[in-house]
């Protein structure tokens, strides 16, 4: 029986070649969305899932409230490590590390440096009884449970000891930053399955306090929180959660400062479990690289993948219903010969079952494309080859079944239900009813059409705005290279300074801090005493010389700029001037922040420019000299302005930059990059969000539009008569085109009727995220509505001009 289920099916998909490819290329097209976006959620939802209790094991984060909001982050203050271990309850467990970053690592046998290790953690004991790690050499009791002592990754092992093996390995001695020596004590295999916890060197807690982090590490101060500082707890079970949080939350209370109390400042710590810290959220990961998972980003692309699938099964809907009474002699003889309906329905099935199948072979094809044109949206460990996958396997073939069912039930109720009698006699009608849906399901194509169309048009003029819009600085033709961060030698600097100087291309050039917009924020709080009047407000600090302004063409509304380099005083932005409640840029000259020996003069209030992206207000901010150079100098980053009518030559200028480089600091690795480039990943959501949306407005035209060409075809071969009568009587082209067309017209109009109130709805809402935004302009609706109609015109035209234009005679002389 289901071979001759498969050959008739065959039979039905080789006579209607036409009507079966534009099946087949929908279904492709929603199948490889579908796969595609199926694995990059199952890739990113199955971080971390191997570990042992991993439902138990949760994150201690910090959010501090405030009358101006909330922030995050995702590290702790040092003293409630000691507090957790000693006194809380309703744990097994907990451990404690501290990111790192040092500036080089040299195998001291044979003196390789190795600048710049990532993946590097100081970590207390419990660390490795905390996570499963295979051990190849050592063991998790005694391998960090002294100071000097490091474990290493098998990656990391064979890098830095190339020609040994593991058990060679154990005792041979790293040196960090030249200063911190320690004995490799153990190495472990690196995790196989995904996960955040990629660190390739563990060092022993102990030993970073003989580190540059000593101070950080050591410090017993309750307001001071680092996000490198992490502290994760393994619960005793999963009810243990709210009497554990209940004991954060007064370990908080009990450690409040008085000026937090005084202004209502609160702080909490809060469990995230170790299910959320892949998407950071919040808070963020740990796992230093650029790829950051977004669980709103996943569920739009669910959403995008379930609309281009139904898309695919409405075009298959609609053309076998509108096929139906072509087949219909067929269902009364196989009826009057004693074929159920059961069995038909069955043999329909069947035939969108064999349509599925070719259309997820090409898929196939066409996700591997899909997944190299989002290749640098996608993480380094999301390829094609996870298509091998059993539960990608499994979810595929569930997600194909479930497409025939979808996509087939309802066409073969239709064909099933045919009268045999009815049929015989050549008493076949279409009912309202299935015309009613054919026209509803043509309208909701067009409405996701349309809906996709706008949010591209809307989305991409947003994107352009923020480009575009003036920053209240200089980005053009300015670049900037921050030094070893480890190397405090502002002599060096300054002998750098002087090489590039010597290169004609470069026309000015500042010593500072971070730009004047960055992604590195640094912070203090001030307070203003106005007679009676106390105004308290964190104050962003930049930082920076004497041509630091003038470089990024920063002007001043009032006031000098600073005196010189290490002088305490403050040059305000205008935002902090208003906060503090000045009512103009002069009378906030000569007033002072602060008390006693905190006390810093307002020597100059400088015009207002954007620190971050735009989608969030400019914040008050002081531009400052190198105020604790004796102790650790602020100014690491050297910032140029190149020829912007030479850029054709900017190459050479780079490399003879980097020869400079070389000669001042040879150990280390030489970047330059450009503030635009700098500003540009401040939108890196937002543009991949461009691409997706580009492609999957593209793909639902493509989708929506095949299904209207299958009907337009469709209905002019079923009127080919009446067209050669209304020709014969005297019907122009124009005329033929309109009546055929004008029924599909209405609903691509209604379509967009629908679709741009929802359109505005959700486009509205997504720009209150902006602080800056563009506006909904009418015409993004109109043009969107005009060039979907005129699309689906086009091709409607194509096909219907074509039939109107044979000779009369041709189709009315069987009559």
């Amino acid at each position: 029986m289901f071979r001759n289920y498969i050959k008739i099916a065959w039979r039905n998909i080789s006579k209607n070649k036409g009507f079966s490819a534009i099946n087949v290329i929908s279904l492709a097209i929603g199948l490889s969305a579908s796969f595609v976006i199926g694995l990059m959620v199952y890739y990113d939802f199955t971080f971390d899932k191997f570990h042992k209790d991993g439902d138990l094991i949760y994150r201690v984060t910090t959010v501090y409230n405030s009358p101006e909001g909330e922030d995050y982050n995702y590290g702790v203050s040092v003293p409630l490590i000691a507090e957790v271990k000693q006194k809380l309850t309703g744990i097994q467990q907990s451990t404690a590390f501290f990111t790192a970053e040092p500036s080089k690592v040299m195998n001291a046998g044979f003196s390789k440096a190795f600048n710049n290790p990532e993946r590097v953690i100081y970590a207390d004991p419990d660390f490795f009884g905390f996570l499963n790690y295979e051990w190849l050499a050592g063991n998790a009791i005694s391998a960090i449970d002294a100071p000097n002592k490091v474990v290493l990754t098998e990656n990391r092992a064979k890098k830095y000891f190339p020609n040994k093996s593991y058990n060679e390995i154990l005792g041979e001695t790293l040196v960090y930053d030249d200063s911190v020596a320690v004995a490799v004590t153990g190495i472990v295999a690196n995790f196989k399955d995904r996960t955040d916890f990629t660190f390739e060197e563990i060092i022993s807690l102990d030993t970073g306090k003989q580190s540059y982090m000593q101070d950080q590490i050591t410090d017993d101060n309750w307001n001071s929180t680092s996000s490198s500082t992490q502290l994760f707890v393994k619960l005793n079970d999963k009810n243990a959660r709210s009497k554990v949080q209940r004991q954060l939350d007064v370990f908080a209370k009990s450690n409040e400062s008085e000026n937090a109390v005084k202004y209502n400042e609160h702080r909490h710590f809060y469990l995230q479990a170790l299910s959320e810290l892949h998407f950071g959220g919040n808070y963020g990961v740990f796992d230093f690289t650029d790829y950051n998972a977004n669980k709103t980003v996943l569920t739009s692309l669910i959403w995008i993948a379930a609309f281009l699938l139904i898309l695919g099964c409405i075009n298959f809907i609609n053309l076998n219903t509108a096929q139906a009474t072509q087949r219909a002699k067929e269902i009364g003889i196989r009826k009057t010969l004693g074929s159920s309906k059961k069995q038909l329905i069955f043999q329909f099935l069947w035939e969108t079952f064999l349509l599925t199948l070719f259309a997820a072979f090409l898929s196939i094809l066409l996700a591997a494309g899909l997944i190299k044109v989002f290749a640098d949206f996608l993480p380094e460990g999301l390829h094609f080859g996870l298509f091998a996958d059993p539960f990608i396997i499994g979810f595929g073939m569930l997600l194909l079944v479930i497409i025939a069912v979808l996509a087939g039930f309802y066409p073969a109720m239709v064909l099933s239900s045919f009268k045999p009698v009815s049929v015989l006699k050549n008493r076949i009608f279409i009912t309202n009813s299935h015309l009613s849906l054919r026209k509803g399901l043509i309208v909701f194509q067009f409405i996701i059409a349309q809906v996709f169309i706008i949010s591209t048009v809307a989305v991409g003029k947003q994107i352009h705005f923020l480009m575009e819009k003036d920053m209240g600085f200089k980005t053009e033709a300015i670049t900037y290279i921050r030094t070893p961060w480890m190397d405090q030698s502002l002599q060096k600097r300054e002998v750098f300074i002087q090489k590039l100087k010597a290169i004609p291309q470069i026309e000015n050039i500042s010593l500072g801090g971070s730009p004047p917009a960055s992604f590195n924020t640094h912070a203090t709080e001030v307070v203003y005493l106005n007679g009676k009047t106390e105004v308290r407000t964190d104050l962003e600090l930049l930082y920076g010389d004497e041509a630091y302004l003038n470089l990024y063409d920063i002007e001043l509304l009032a006031g000098r700029k600073l005196r010189n380099d290490t002088i305490h005083e403050y040059v305000i932005n205008d935002a902090c001037r208003k906060v503090l409640g000045f009512e103009s840029p002069a009378e906030a000259i000569g007033k002072t922040l602060g008390q006693g020996k905190d006390a810093v003069p307002i020597v100059g209030v400088m015009e207002d420019f954007n620190q971050r992206s735009l989608k969030t207000q400019i914040q008050p901010m002081a531009f400052v000299g190198d105020w604790s150079r004796k102790r650790y100098s602020q100014f690491n980053t050297i910032h140029m302005q190149l020829n912007q009518q030479g850029s054709k030559n900017w190459p050479e200028t780079i490399a003879k930059a980097e020869t400079a480089w070389q000669t001042v600091y040879p150990e280390s690795d030489f970047k330059m990059e450009f503030i635009d480039q700098t500003i540009a990943k401040f939108y890196q959501t937002e543009s991949s969000m461009t691409k997706l949306l580009n492609w999957a407005t593209g793909l639902s035209v493509l989708i929506s539009c095949l299904g209207l060409l299958g009907l337009v075809i469709y209905t002019t071969e079923r009127r080919v008569k009446e067209i050669g009568i209304r020709k014969v009587l005297g019907a122009s082209l124009a005329q033929l085109n309109l009546l055929l067309c004008k029924d599909f017209i209405v609903l691509v109009l209604v379509a967009f009727i629908v679709a741009a109130p929802i359109a505005y709805y959700g486009l509205h809402n997504w720009l209150q995220d902006y602080a800056y935004k563009t506006r909904l302009n009418w015409w993004i609706f109109a043009a969107s509505g005009f060039g979907i109609v005129a699309l689906a015109l086009i091709i409607m035209s194509v096909k219907t001009l074509s039939t109107a234009s044979k000779i009369p005679v041709k189709s009315l002389r069987t009559e």
